[in-house]
């Protein structure tokens, strides 16, 4: 039997981008403060969840949820089970889009939106790809089940859930990768450096804010501070935009007699390739870095302006390191937080470095290495618990 696939997926493929753009359609994002036990991190994974889930229901599968953690679709017969993983979160939207990231817009035979890439669109393919194959009526060796998740953005504890109450299948593979095949994952854990709010500079930092998610490029950053006077103020004015002009972001400045506020835009990108990317907090930090800042407000931007601006395999922090398989590890900073001492109150000010790390690190050695170096600066290091080591 000679089966021309292209012709069958091509006999199928407005029903698929009907089927993706409904499903890009729903704003999968996860949001803790609306999380509930019907919707464990969210109504967004658990909405996209369902829709996925509804499709195999209508194409005669059979389904499983388990408590809107995670579900599966599955279909034939054997002793083994084939396994395929995909996931219906996706991170935050962020800033720079030309168009809604909620509302496809297919162009130059592209689908733009969030999650196109990562992961609902591979998973369609995936799904369709069961689809033809039992239409077809091909006989299989083998049981195949589509593991649908919804939190693999933020910790896996949707597959965590999962697997207390489902069977793992013997083999399998993800749709969420390059193509042909990847067969090994770099490690991933986030570290926290962590600073004092005080301020005992000439400069008082108010605030400073940059990221969404460790995982993520931060586009924008803002910070709000007093200059010593209001000639000052006009003179920082003035160098913001010589800034500006000279480097690959964008921005605006509000001064109010001593009062400066900055908005700082960059570009996001995934934190995985931060390197395509401009991270809008470091190169917030490296133009405040040039004022007499003080105390912690102080290290908090001489920290992101020297040891993480443009540094994507943790150079200048003393961590980098090279696999001859797995090749680089590589440093996001994804997250950047300060807020000066209010009376009686202790901010947590912290910047967060994402760490995707090969074979020949470890978790605690990273740690360690950051430690050392942010130490000088009056900092501490904390890891996220949240460790996935490098297979």
């Amino acid at each position: 039997m000679t089966i021309d696939w292209k012709k069958e997926v091509e006999a199928r493929k407005d029903d698929l981008l009907n089927d993706l753009i409904d499903l890009l359609k729903v704003k999968s994002e996860r949001e803790d403060d609306k999380a509930t036990a019907d919707a464990p991190f969210g109504p967004g994974p658990r909405d996209a969840l369902l829709h996925m889930l509804a499709y195999g229901e209508r194409d005669g599968f059979t389904v499983k949820n388990v408590d809107n953690y995670a579900g599966h679709i599955e279909f034939g017969e054997g002793d083994e089970t084939l396994g395929i993983f995909g996931h219906m979160d996706v991170v935050p939207a962020g800033d720079g889009w030309s168009t809604d990231p909620y509302d496809p817009v297919i162009n130059d035979n592209k689908i733009y939106a969030r999650g196109s890439s990562d992961d609902k669109g591979p998973s369609m393919a995936a799904y369709y790809g069961m689809k033809i194959i039992k239409e077809l009526g091909l006989p299989l060796s083998k049981k195949i089940r589509f593991v649908v998740g919804s939190d693999e953005e933020s910790g896996w504890a949707d597959m965590d859930y999962y697997f207390e109450h489902e069977e793992k299948p013997d083999f399998g593979f993800s749709p969420d990768a390059n193509f042909p095949i990847i067969n090994g994952e770099k490690g991933n854990v986030t570290l926290g450096i962590h600073f004092q709010g005080n301020n005992e500079g000439d400069f008082t930092l108010q605030s400073f804010t940059a990221g969404l998610r460790e995982n993520m490029v931060p586009g924008t950053a803002t910070a709000s501070f007093i200059a010593p006077s209001t000639e000052e103020a006009l003179a920082i004015e003035k160098a913001f935009f010589d800034y500006v002009e000279a480097n690959p972001v964008t921005g605006t400045i509000e001064t109010e007699n001593e009062q400066v506020t900055i908005e700082l835009v960059g570009k996001g990108a995934h934190g995985a390739s931060p390197q395509s990317g401009i991270n809008a907090g470091t190169f917030l930090a490296v133009f405040l870095d040039n004022y007499a800042f003080g105390g912690g407000a102080k290290q908090f931007i001489h920290a992101a302006a020297a040891y993480v601006h443009e540094d994507f395999y943790g150079e200048k922090l003393g961590v980098a390191y090279e696999d001859e398989k797995m090749g680089k590890l590589t440093m996001n900073a994804g997250l950047f937080a300060f807020k000066a001492n209010q009376a009686g109150t202790q901010a947590d000010n912290f910047i967060a470095l994402n760490f995707r790390y090969p074979k020949g690190v470890t978790a605690e050695g990273l740690e360690i290495g950051v430690e050392r170096t942010v130490g000088m600066e009056g900092a501490t290091v904390t890891r996220n618990d949240r460790n996935m080591e490098p297979h």
